[in-house]
């Protein structure tokens, strides 16, 4: 964990410096006295003790970092995006030193006046080259470090909203950094045809010393060339001994799909599941922070070794059950049995901070059937486009009348919906809401069959039960179709009530527990007692014959609430 903090720290100071250094350039549309001007800023922020300790830090460290992790993977099956950002990261030491020797160092050892004006003298009239080859320099490391960005940000919740602003300014700052490095360019290079002695004026003044004085820094430019280059050579070679070793101690690695995986020794499970070829999800790309990669640990929970801090927390954002572990983080030394808990296309979203029940939870909620009655005999006369056009703009209406209320809708069947209501917020709130919701869906279903009164033979009319009671609420379903729902006794008695408003000739049908709860005025409500399939004791249910008049009662309840 510490680790990764660390990485995105001095990722986000060599991003932060970069930009400010593109910006800079981006003045040079204005002319290079803007430059100049801007790089007085530059270097009041950078150029000082602290701000090139952090600098230099930042850069030392992430490199030593970026080689660490090169060690440390088990495997190089990565997404396109990681395999650009590991090349990039790894190419921009091999551009970046001779940047640093012909600027920061000369300026040091030979106090050098290290300009804008002779930066651009330079790379655009003197060495074409190697301006080209700074230019390549910007986009790899611009690149690198937006794919970190992105990959970092986009587990937050709110990034798909401001994502689109992101990629704007990653495309904007280096385009703008590189015209306006182009027209300083252009602007120089016509002082010189104006001014021909202006050149070595400018040289004279600026301390430039010869090639020769200088080879000592290009030396040094080698020997860290050489230095990284063997410190990569090492962290391969130490793959290849660390692989020999672990591949002689073995592990099984069994799924609940039957596939089963002999990895070594030291593996994670995802990383087993990717050497095995076996899809499973993982948005971050095994860093510990998404949780998509969650397995449920069916066997040989007891002798895993337990979560770090870091793979706890994620655990705990996302309301875990004890034996839930994160794949890309969980390294068994003994076989182990497990279950992965999402589809292997999971989305960032996934990952996000979820409630505990989503996980599977008995809570005590309101459930709320709906039908059309005489649908049947209205869908004979109708052509498909139409029935479709019908049902859509239904379910349209309801569906707004229960998430207004505050419900969840949980699935629409044939012409009727099942919907939900307290799961967060308990049993009492549940059921206003949701007699609330069933007197909107009834205005709604009303205003709709005005609406269509000249292409229905009647107007179209709707059934609703509520009952409240424990219920097991979770995420369930197979891939796309994953969504929240409940199963249990409450349902099936919810379903039907919906039910018995044939039997009773009404709109409504609310269960005891539902008025109880919501603390409704029942007294001069019809009572009746209906015997439920798998149940001892009848159950008290009371029928609206015009829901219009809850609505009224539950208008008195919230004004008489403090």
């Amino acid at each position: 964990m510490n680790v990764r903090r660390t990485r995105l720290v001095t990722g986000l100071i060599l991003l932060t410096y970069l930009s400010t250094h593109l910006l800079n350039h981006a003045l040079g549309l204005i002319s290079l006295d803007a430059m100049e001007w801007g790089r007085q800023w530059f270097l009041l922020l950078w150029r000082n003790p602290i701000g090139t300790a952090a600098l230099y830090g930042a850069l030392l460290t992430h490199l030593s970092l970026a080689i660490w992790a090169l060690y440390q993977r088990r495997h190089l099956r990565m997404a396109l995006a990681e395999i650009l950002q590991l090349l990039f990261g790894l190419t921009i030491p091999l551009l970046l030193s001779i940047h640093i020797v012909g600027t920061r160092l000369t300026h040091e050892f030979f106090g050098v006046e290290d300009s804008y004006t002779l930066l651009v003298l330079t790379l655009w009239h003197a060495s074409p080259w190697d301006g080209l080859k700074q230019a390549l320099l910007i986009l790899i490391a611009w690149t690198h470090g937006s794919i970190g960005f992105h990959y970092w940000v986009r587990l937050k919740p709110g990034y798909r909203r401001v994502a689109p602003y992101f990629l704007a300014l990653a495309l904007l700052i280096p385009v703008f950094g590189l015209m306006g490095f182009v027209n300083a360019g252009r602007e120089l290079s016509n002082l010189i045809a104006r001014q021909p002695d202006w050149l070595d004026q400018f040289l004279r003044a600026s301390k430039v010393p010869p090639r020769s004085e200088r080879a000592i820094l290009y030396n040094f430019h080698d020997g860290a060339l050489i230095t990284f280059g063997a410190a990569i050579a090492l962290a391969l070679l130490a793959r290849v001994v660390r692989d020999l070793i672990e591949r002689r101690s073995r592990i099984r690695i069994s799924h609940s799909d039957g596939k089963e995986v002999r990895a070594p020794r030291g593996f994670s499970v995802l990383e087993a599941s990717w050497l095995a070829g076996i899809p499973h999800a993982s948005v971050c790309g095994g860093r510990g922070r998404c949780s998509t990669c969650r397995v449920r640990v069916s066997q040989g929970l007891s002798s895993l070794p337990p979560p770090s801090a870091g793979e706890l927390k994620v655990l705990q954002r996302v309301g875990a059950a004890a034996n839930v572990r994160l794949a890309c983080q969980l390294r068994p030394a003994t076989d182990v049995g497990v279950t992965r808990l999402l589809p292997a296309d999971a989305q960032a979203s996934d990952g996000y901070a979820q409630p505990a029940y989503l996980a599977g939870q008995e809570r005590t909620i309101a459930v709320l059937f709906a039908d059309l009655r005489t649908f049947t005999g209205i869908a004979e006369h109708k052509l498909p486009y139409d029935l479709v056009f019908l049902l859509n703009r239904y379910f349209e209406s309801v569906g707004a009348a229960i998430t207004e209320a505050g419900g969840i809708v949980d699935k629409f069947i044939g012409d009727g919906v099942m919907a939900l209501f307290g799961v967060d917020n308990g049993p009492q709130q549940g059921c206003r809401q949701a007699l609330a919701a069933a007197n909107a869906m009834v205005e709604q279903v009303d205003a709709l069959s005005r609406l269509l009164a000249e292409d229905l033979a009647e107007p179209l009319r709707i059934g609703i039960g509520i009952h409240c009671g424990p219920a097991v609420v979770g995420r369930m379903g197979y891939g796309s179709s994953i969504h929240l729902t409940a199963i249990g006794d409450t349902v099936n008695v919810a379903s039907r009530l919906q039910d018995s408003t044939k039997e009773y000739g009404c709109q409504m049908v609310i269960s005891e527990e539902v008025a109880q709860q919501s603390g409704l005025n029942i007294a001069d409500l019809p009572r009746h007692e209906l015997t439920v399939r798998n149940r001892r004791e009848a159950l008290a249910i009371y029928a609206v014959d015009d829901v219009s008049k809850i609505a009224d009662r539950l208008r008195l309840i919230g004004s008489e609430r403090p």
